[in-house]
Formats: C-alpha cells, structure tokens, sequence
C-alpha cells in the first residue's frame, strides 16, 4: 500500500510489526525417511511430494513471529518441529470451551514413538511423561502453524498434531498420523497407513493396503477399503463401514455400535462392550466371532454359508434363516452346522437378540 506524502505535516511512523514475515509461507526439505514433523496447534495437509519430504509452514496468529523451526535428526529420524515458546496456547478455534493438556519435550516432540525402527536405530523409547505441562484452550500464547506435507512415493513419514484438524489425500507410502484432539479425514491412501487419536472422528475413504486406527475416542467410519489388513480400535464411539475387503478385518469398541455394510473378509472379529453388531458379509467366511456386552447382533450372509456354529445370549431371542443341524441347544444357546461346516462362527450377546440371516 502507498501512502500520499504530506508536504505540511511531520509524520512520525509507529513501529510496524514484524506480523508479515511471519505469515509468509515458508518452505523446508526433509532427508529421506523415516521422518517426522510436529505441531502442537493448527491444520495439517498431507499430500503426495516428489524427489524429497518437503513442509511448507504458515504461520498465525499476533504471536507468529515467536514460533521458532527445528530440525534434525533425532532417534534415527529426520524431523521438523514447530516449537511454542509457552505453557499455554490458544487454539484458535472459538467454539472451544475446554482444554487439551499434554507433556512436550524443550524439541518440540510430543507424544510417544510411532515407527518401529531396527535393532541399530532403536535406543530406547521416549516416556509419555516426558517434558514441560501445556495447556492449549483460550488464552495464552496466539500462534499456530498450519502445515502441508508433501510425501514421496514410498516414503516412511509421521505427522503430530495437537489441536486442529488433518486431511490426508493420496498418499502411497507408511504414513503414521497421530493427533491429541482433532480430527482426521483421509482419501485415497495407499500402502501403510496409521491413525492414533486421542479424541476426534475418523473418516476414510478409498484406502488400499493396510489400514490400522485406534482413538480414544470418536466415530471411525471407513468407506472403501481393499488390503491385507483392516483394524478399527475405539475406547468409545460408533465405527460404520461399507465395500471393505480384507484378510483379516478387526474392529473393537469399549462403547458404541458396530455397522458394516458389503464386507468381502475370510476372517472377521467384531467386538462392542455395549451396542449393537450388524454386519453383511458378501462371501463365505473362515471365522467370524461377534461379541457385544449388550445389544442385538444381526448378521446377514450369502446363501452358500457354511460353518459350524455357535450362538449364545443371556437375555434374548436366536432366530436364524439358515438350516441349521443343531447338535447342542436351547432357547439362549445354539450350536450346530451350517452348509459344509468348514468355517467358523461364534456370535455372543450379554443382553440381546442374535439373527442369522440370508443376503439372497
């Protein structure tokens, strides 16, 4: 902007931030993984990147300009970290009413190790109680970085965030991402993917490889998976899912339903401490084990079924569309033999009714 000169008048200039320089985008390189970049609070994009891990960094907030770059191998990896000169910081997000506390070292890492390295990179494990008391909530220090991640085909990276949001979107490699209190939305990942949240939903979509998420808790949904292996952890919260296809498919809640829709998986592990289990499988299973401390479990199955059986509920009825040559039974507890026998099914329910039911 130009100002016009005033040829009457003296005019004396106040002191002018340094707030520019500091919102500028800045660029840095990463060697060759394994790396890893940190953030305590803003958004974070990850997206594929050619030739070498590349972070390109914008800062905000009046604050910005005391945000400081580290970088360097620590543990074998090569890292960026942005690092917060304060206890507490403010999120930067109004509608927060409360607070995320956590522990981070004077390098600005947080949290616990993610990758599992060799013999000769592995020199002990960083301890959860590690570091200096911060608190991000309403006030305190107005910074925050938001961040985007450029990764190579193939690379091994991880990303830490705090407070704010991830969204992660085609990329191929071993991807970790780990977050205290935001949520992550991906797309289009492949190869190894890995997501730990404390407290924030989950939404997947078009994944392909190996997909493992765990969050302490928030609602998983993943939609469209094919791979080697699929497991959804949660302390609490719903996980749904449709057109999965995998090895080995794990989901486990503490408290929350279970729905999956179209799911083509030989070895299905299903497990809620309370709510309900629907599952539609589109092919055969070799081991199928349903388990809800209370709720209804129905699961809907191809015609060409076939397993031996067991079914049992404290406090419910069992209704099943399938022959079943029943060799042990009751009203709350089942087992027998379905089509050729060769497979697996073990569905238990503390409170609830149990259906077995035909997808055709």
């Amino acid at each position: 902007m130009r100002f016009p000169i005033v040829p009457c008048a003296v005019l004396v200039a106040a002191p002018v931030p340094a707030a520019l320089p500091a919102q500028q985008a800045e660029r840095y390189t990463l060697d060759q993984g394994p790396a890893a970049v940190y953030n305590l609070v803003g958004n974070l994009r990850v997206e594929p990147g050619e030739g070498r891990i590349t972070v390109q960094v914008s800062r905000a907030g009046t604050d910005a300009g005391k945000l400081t770059i580290g970088q360097g191998e620590i543990r074998g990896r090569s890292t960026l970290r942005v690092v917060y000169p304060a206890d507490r910081i403010r999120s930067g997000r109004p509608e927060d009413h409360g607070s995320t506390r956590l522990r981070v070292r004077d390098d600005g890492t947080f949290g616990g190790d993610d990758h599992e390295h060799d013999d000769d990179h592995d020199h002990g494990r960083h301890d959860w109680d590690e570091g200096r008391r911060v608190i991000i909530g309403s006030d305190g220090l107005d910074a925050r970085a938001d961040l985007i991640v450029g990764v190579p085909k193939g690379e091994r990276v991880s990303v830490h965030l705090a407070v704010g949001a991830v969204t992660v979107a085609n990329v191929d490699g071993d991807l970790k991402v780990h977050t205290e209190s935001a949520p992550v939305t991906a797309s289009g990942s492949r190869g190894s993917f890995g997501v730990e949240v404390g407290a924030g939903e989950v939404r997947i979509t078009n994944a392909r490889g190996e997909l493992d998420v765990d969050t302490g808790s928030g609602s998983v949904e993943v939609t469209g998976f094919s791979g080697s292996n699929l497991s959804v952890d949660t302390g609490s919260g719903d996980v749904t899912g449709s057109d999965l296809t995998a090895d080995d498919l794990d989901v486990d809640t503490g408290s929350g339903e279970i729905r999956l829709a179209a799911v083509t998986s030989p070895r299905l592990s299903l497990e809620t401490g309370s709510g309900g289990i629907t599952a539609e499988l589109r092919r055969d299973v070799a081991s199928l084990e349903v388990e809800t401390g209370s709720g209804d479990v129905a699961i809907r199955a191809p015609s060409s079924l076939g397993a031996e059986v067991e079914v049992q509920t404290a406090s419910g009825d069992i209704d099943t569309d399938f022959p079943l040559r029943v060799t042990r039974g009751g009203r709350d507890h089942m087992v027998g033999t379905v089509g050729d026998g060769k497979g697996t099914i073990a569905i238990e329910t503390g409170s609830g009714g149990i259906r077995l039911m035909k997808a055709d």
